[in-house]
């Protein structure tokens, strides 16, 4: 800010600061404090934005997200001032017409703002018949400031005034012309005596900081759940997506706002504390209601001192059933909480065979400390009858790492890579600057290696050359690396939990259960109805076509589902590119055709058909890798080994009931149709290339119709349109 202003010339950075606070609008503001205390405020959740460094005065700002916060969609739909200055605006001229005296200040306001300056309402002048008759509107710099009687104080302050004579003027007059009132430029000049500001200092003259009202809502919550102003400031900055400094208001405006609804806000806290009690409380009472209701809904909770409500957790029935058998890898989600209530959310997710999010508990914290997450942790095992996931994915967060470890000692923790990905440009930017585009591919490359020694290498490596060796985000990350790296946790097993499919999942869980609700009992309720599975639609049994012919293949076919056949598909269609060499122990080295990478070891013990590949794939997403296919069909099997076909990963294991499985052998019928339809249209059109434009207008032509046709039952489960024109 001070840089901006120091370079505005004819204009004193002092003067314009310190005018601004004179000129603060705490009228408006007193109103809105008052009308805080007449209405319930929206239940806002934001993401978390303390950074884990520890530094609280780090925070982060998520890459490739613009929704910050649920609720920011809401705040970012508000019409601000200027919008209506980015319409062409001409200058005045004497005998311009204006239906009201509002509509030509508003006018001359945008003039002002596109040439550099803002304007002030001076004297009106009013009469008996007429009423208010002529209007004055001045240049901000108009006139001079008088002189004041100093106050009976030791040092009294010496304000200077931006006034200076400026003559800059635009008068309207009123009149009536066939019984309807008008307004006209009596008198204009746009005349000034100083130098005019540029766009990106204009913006700052107290005329045009404005707090919309929405901003002040969102101002005081933040404040009274702690945060300190330059904070708040940051925090608006980050949920708008704009750049630092290009607020539409000032620190020290949001610092006046505060100071001057204070009174108001100290009254609206006792009413705010009642209400968040009550909500708790009720929030509780449906807990107990719904465990009459259904004996296999689980709760818990835990009071302070004061015998209050102080963290609360819940499950259902349906998820304690999806636990039993998607329970090997749960994503403990804690990115969101509550500013209204002050509570951390924390929630449980699996992955189910379909490779979609499956809910499985809820928790609700006080503050993110080691006890609360033990606590949370603890009620979770319960809920879900003692039996602990083999893998936890969270972020990054030294209290849950620590209570994860304590409570959770033989499950392995990972950080998924999503939440180390989405802080980089925050941490990273400001001090690389242009290098930040290389320095990240860098790491994206660093985070697929390998081998732990290769890895450290490289980081080392990268660490010196982009001279980050002090940076405290590179040694937070680098003393988490046994969680995150690839090469560290390729044995660990996730079930295709880090792709970027089910973190996209994962979004539009939230966006659903996180929305302006006024209580606690709408969020229960909302969060009970997304996890009620007879709310989910069924699974339609997508046709999946062959690619191969090759009968390990077509024996997948039928067994896995449509998610976990296409990654299965994938690998057995890459494993024709590989070369196999079989050594003295019977077991196999296997490499690309053209040395594309390294050599993998597979491993081949025939008498209980045991096979390990050093790729680690399997145990790490639970679907063969290519290079055991290979061997495998090299070994002349023509089924996949029961084994290495997981139960998670089945038809059998879904939670909602499949569409009729009967449709496939009809969809194969259907293929065969289009196969041979298609084969013959391919040749035809291939003759010329009028006969080959003709073919592709006419068939995209018929595509779009089909794609708008209606699906009927019959036929939803039978065949997907878009599997079908793929093969």
């Amino acid at each position: 800010m001070t840089t901006i202003f120091s370079s505005m010339k004819g204009l004193n950075f002092n003067i314009v600061q310190r005018r601004a606070l004179r000129l603060g609008s705490k009228k408006h503001f007193t109103c809105f404090c008052t009308k805080m205390t007449m209405k319930p405020s929206s239940n806002i959740w934001i993401r978390r934005q303390q950074c884990p460094c520890g530094d609280w005065k780090c925070f982060v700002k998520y890459e490739g997200n613009d929704q910050t916060s649920v609720s920011s969609q809401l705040i970012k739909n508000e019409t601000t001032s200027t919008s209506s200055s980015s319409e062409a605006v001409f200058m005045p001229y004497v005998g311009q017409i204006f239906k009201t005296d509002e509509d030509a200040f508003e006018y001359y306001s945008n003039f002002a703002r596109k040439n550099g300056f803002s304007i002030r309402k001076a004297r009106s002048t009013e009469s008996q018949n007429l009423g208010i008759y002529r209007r004055d509107f001045v240049c901000y710099r108009s006139g001079f400031n008088q002189p004041r009687k100093k106050a009976n104080v030791e040092h009294p302050r010496d304000r200077k005034s931006v006034r200076c004579g400026c003559d800059a003027k635009l008068y309207l007059t009123k009149e009536i012309v066939n019984g309807v009132t008008q307004w006209y430029i009596s008198q204009f000049s746009n005349v000034h005596n100083h130098e005019l500001l540029e766009d990106d200092q204009v913006r700052l003259l107290p005329a045009y900081r404005k707090i919309q009202e929405a901003d002040q809502e969102r101002i005081l919550l933040l404040s009274k759940a702690g945060f300190p102003v330059n904070r708040i400031v940051k925090v608006l900055e980050l949920e708008k997506g704009v750049q630092p400094g290009q607020l539409p208001f000032i620190e020290k405006d949001v610092r006046n706002f505060v100071r001057t609804c204070k009174k108001s806000v100290q009254e609206n806290d006792a009413l705010l504390t009642e209400k968040r009690e009550n909500d708790t409380l009720e929030l509780l009472e449906a807990c107990k209601a719904m465990a009459e209701r259904d004996a296999d809904f689980v709760y818990d909770y835990t009071t302070d001192e004061n015998s209050k409500v102080e963290n609360i957790s819940w499950s259902y029935a349906d998820s304690v059933r999806a636990y039993t058998v998607f329970g090997d890898v749960v994503t403990f989600d804690t990115t969101y909480r509550s500013i209204t209530y002050g509570l951390l959310l924390g929630v449980w997710f699996g992955i189910d065979n379909h490779g979609k999010p499956v809910f499985l508990g809820c928790a609700l914290l006080q503050d993110e400390s080691l006890n609360s997450f033990a606590w949370a942790l603890q009620t979770f095992l319960r809920f879900m009858r003692g039996r602990c996931p083999q893998t936890v994915l969270t972020d990054i967060d030294s209290s849950l790492r620590d209570a994860i470890a304590r409570e959770l000692p033989d499950t392995k923790h990972v950080i998924c890579s999503w939440h180390v990905h989405s802080k980089l440009s925050s941490w990273f930017t400001p001090s690389l600057g242009s290098q930040y585009e290389e320095f990240k591919a860098e790491f994206d490359m660093l985070c697929h290696l390998e081998g732990i020694e290769e890895f450290e290498h490289q980081w080392n490596h990268l660490v010196a050359r982009f001279e980050l060796a002090s940076d405290k985000h590179i040694a937070l990350l680098f003393s988490y690396r046994t969680s995150w790296p690839l090469s560290y946790i390729r044995s660990y097993f996730l079930a295709r939990s880090m792709t970027a499919e089910f973190y996209q999942s994962l979004d539009e869980f939230f966006k659903r259960i996180l929305s302006g609700q006024t209580c606690l009992q709408l969020f229960f309720e909302q969060v009970g109805f997304a996890a009620d599975l007879r709310n989910r639609s069924k699974e339609a049994l997508q046709y999946m076509h062959t690619k191969t012919c090759l009968p390990i293949e077509e024996n997948a076919r039928s067994i896995l589902t449509p998610y976990a056949f296409n990654a299965l598909q994938h690998e057995i269609v890459l494993s024709m590119q590989y070369a196999t060499t079989e050594l003295a122990n019977g077991s196999y080295l296997v490499r690309h055709y053209k040395k594309m990478e390294g050599e993998y070891l597979v491993i081949w013990i025939s008498q209980d058909e045991q096979i390990h590949c050093s790729c680690k794939e399997f145990e790490h997403s639970g679907i063969l890798c290519r290079h055991c296919l290979r061997v495998l069909t090299v070994k002349n099997y023509f089924e996949i080994p029961e084994k290495y076909i997981l139960f998670r990963w089945r038809l059998e294991s879904s939670l909602v009931a499949l569409e009729d499985r009967n449709g496939q052998c009809n969809s194969d019928e259907y293929a065969q149709v289009f196969h041979s339809l298609a084969a013959t249209l391919l040749t035809e059109s291939l003759f010329t290339k009028e006969r080959f434009n003709h073919v592709h207008r006419e068939l995209s032509r018929l595509l779009e119709h089909v794609q708008n046709m209606p699906v009927s039952n019959e036929f939803a489960s039978n065949m997907a349109a878009n599997n079908i024109s793929e093969s």
